[in-house]
């Protein structure tokens, strides 16, 4: 798998975080785009504030990239995100779903996760992002809230994180210029041909609460919506899913 044109990449044997590398390298300056890649981190983290736990064989990398739009149109890259990881697991050989708001699954089970980070002054658009992004190759945590699971795991052999972090590029910097040529409407397109749970009963967890619906699809910015009744269409901006 070729590397993609363009990409820097930085490599660790072991870091703290991948996305903290990323926010340092953006206070020094940098603006991407390039790949960090990580054999450990020590303080790797999720959304929420979660640890995320990745052992020595899992993907652990984050994309450091400028991409000088609004806030609002950068979550937008979270969606590109999830595209690229399921391409790269669906190389692998398996059958990937995505989970709004930025998972991927395996036969229902968590195989990556993806965490957007970004910082802005006085309301200007984000100087930079960082895209986190962590897959299950070799191993995965149990006793998950939601269940996970890995490659190895799942029968398939588990490429090293440097094979699998090339595949994973290529397929961020196709999706990425799509969106950039052509806006959200194909990447929404395209993440809703592979939604998990499109059309099934779920379960929402707010910030102030749960809620539970049919899951209806997401609309024109990649918020969730959420049919709670026959008149009410909720439109929910952030927030987690359960089947």
């Amino acid at each position: 798998m070729s590397w993609p044109a363009g990409y820097g990449l930085k490599e660790f044997a072991e870091i703290d975080s991948t996305n903290e590398e990323a926010r340092r390298m953006a206070a020094s300056g940098e603006a991407g785009p390039v790949w960090i890649l990580a054999e450990r981190q020590t303080a790797g983290r999720g959304r929420r504030g979660r640890a995320w736990v990745a052992p020595p064989g899992n993907l652990s990398a984050t994309l450091l990239l400028s991409p000088g739009k609004p806030a609002a149109e950068i979550a937008q890259l979270s969606f590109v995100a999830a595209l690229a990881a399921s391409d790269m697991i669906a190389s692998l050989g398996a059958e990937p779903k995505v989970k709004w708001p930025n998972d991927v699954l395996v036969d229902g089970q968590k195989i990556s996760g993806i965490l957007l980070e970004s910082s802005s002054q006085g309301g200007a658009d984000p100087a930079w992002l960082a895209i986190g992004i962590g897959a299950n190759l070799r191993a995965y945590p149990p006793d998950t809230e939601f269940p996970a699971t890995s490659l190895l795991n799942l029968g398939m052999p588990a490429p090293k994180p440097r094979e699998a972090l090339a595949r994973l590029a290529a397929a961020f910097a196709k999706w990425y210029d799509v969106w950039h040529a052509e806006g959200f409407a194909p990447i929404r397109d395209a993440w809703l041909a592979r939604a998990a749970g499109l059309g099934s009963r779920i379960r929402a967890r707010l910030t102030n609460g749960e809620t539970i619906g049919v899951f209806e699809g997401i609309d024109a910015n990649g918020a969730l919506l959420l049919r709670e009744g026959q008149d009410r269409l909720r439109t929910i901006a952030a927030g987690e899913v359960f089947f």
